[in-house]
């Protein structure tokens, strides 16, 4: 039995798909530490050289800008990726796949900074430092240009790692090199902005030079297909935004630049926690999923629920630990142990394990191509999870935010099960 096992083992570690996954696997992972590790090294620096005014003002920004991001992704990071997983074989779908989905975001995105230019000049608080959301606006193209959606459909995640850690790493170098002062503080979103578009112009030049894409004008008919294919998707991204980006931007409505700057660290904080590795890990399966579960069902349906298990069980162990920690690491980011961060970061934590206790659970809705119950899970909760957001700021400032954001993330792990076992 144990020599079966052994070939067994041997013969999975062995295989093409397995050697892809993993391969996908790393380069994510890669792409995440590094992606958590300099913010580390910045975020410190950041926060005692501009302050936490300062640092708050560029977090409500965007937090801003995300609701315009989130606008012109329209889903394609989930819909578009699993078309072209389906289709990889197939260059001139893929060519199709393509070329529409650039000219869809690309009309969202003009759209976009219409509807940015009304606010920013029509409303005085966001009138007294418009500069700064326009420069911030620079990310919202930046993504537009980076199809992130084709290299995870094609699981040739190496490109976007290799891209944004270049990136990353020239942003870090530029924060310690400009920011020096308070006053600097306009360059921190302009860095930022001009990173996410030059990695977005080199991933175009990969495309069309690695994988020979063509851009052609798609049909009428095509366009109207990916609004429609990533429709369900986006509403259900744009809900979850309302009530998660909105915790940000309801504090910084509500208080001042100051409470804002905590929450933001707090809630940095916890994203760290929350998305490394599993992040890289989901990414990497969804459009392995998404194929395996065109030929086995099953199969696909077990793998899912074997890493949910793990998942749970791993963060049900690591999550107390971070927890009694909380002081400590509050005081390496921020230079001072800051009471509303820490208090901010420990309720956000229980957050955390709802998030994590369901991740491979709500992505199997979207491999399974139960889109529109994805939607409904997220769209039923979105108004009043972000009636929910503002009223708890409102009144209980940062603190209602963060307990807003745990008890919202509950009952989306409660509805998910419900639905999962009546579709079982």
């Amino acid at each position: 039995m144990k020599i079966s096992w052994n070939i067994k083992i041997k013969h999975i570690l062995e295989s093409k798909d397995y050697k892809g996954l993993l391969n996908n696997f790393i380069s994510l992972s890669s792409l995440q530490i590094v992606s958590y590790i300099l913010p580390l090294i910045t975020l410190p620096y950041l926060v005692r050289v501009l302050g936490p005014e300062k640092y708050g003002l560029i977090a409500f920004a965007t937090a801003f800008i995300t609701y315009f991001q989130i606008l012109t992704d329209y889903g394609f990071n989930l819909s578009a990726t699993r078309e072209i997983s389906i289709h990889r074989d197939n260059k001139a779908k893929i060519c199709e796949i393509f070329s529409s989905v650039m000219i869809v975001k690309g009309i969202l995105a003009i759209l976009s900074f219409i509807i940015l230019s009304f606010i920013v000049f029509l409303i005085p608080q966001f009138k007294t430092n418009w500069s700064i959301y326009f420069i911030t606006f620079g990310i919202v193209i930046g993504y537009l240009l980076l199809p992130i959606w084709f290299f995870q459909g094609m699981e040739k995640m190496k490109y976007i790692t290799i891209l944004n850690i270049s990136a990353q790493l020239i942003f870090t170098a530029s924060i310690f090199i400009f920011i020096r002062n308070p006053s600097d503080y306009i360059y921190v979103p302009l860095l930022n902005s001009l990173g996410f578009i030059i990695a977005g112009v080199l991933g175009l030049r990969i495309i069309f030079k690695n994988f020979g894409m063509k851009f052609k004008l798609p049909t009428y008919q095509t366009i109207k297909f990916q609004f429609k294919e990533g429709w369900h998707v986006f509403i259900s991204t744009f809900a979850v935004s309302l009530y998660t980006n909105s915790s940000v931007f309801a504090v910084g409505l509500f208080t001042n630049n100051t409470i804002t700057g905590y929450y933001a660290i707090a809630e940095k904080l916890m994203l760290i926690i929350q998305t490394f590795p599993l992040s890289s890990l989901l990414q990497s399966l969804y459009p392995r999923l998404s194929k395996i579960h065109l030929k086995d069902p099953i199969k696909a349906l077990r793998l899912s629920n074997r890493f949910q298990y793990i998942s749970t069980i791993s963060y049900l162990l690591f999550l107390p630990i971070v927890f009694f920690l909380a002081p400590w690491i509050v005081t390496i980011i921020a230079g001072k142990p800051y009471e509303e961060i820490i208090i901010a970061f420990r309720i956000l934590l229980i957050a955390v394990f709802f998030i994590n206790a369901n991740a491979f659970r709500i992505y199997y809705l979207l491999v399974t191509g139960k889109s529109d119950i994805y939607a409904k899970i997220h769209v039923s909760l979105g108004l009043f999870g972000t009636i929910l957001v503002f009223l708890l700021s409102y009144v209980y400032s940062y603190i209602g935010a963060a307990v807003a954001i745990c008890l919202i993330n509950l009952y989306v792990l409660i509805i998910t099960i419900y639905y999962s076992k009546k579709k079982k």
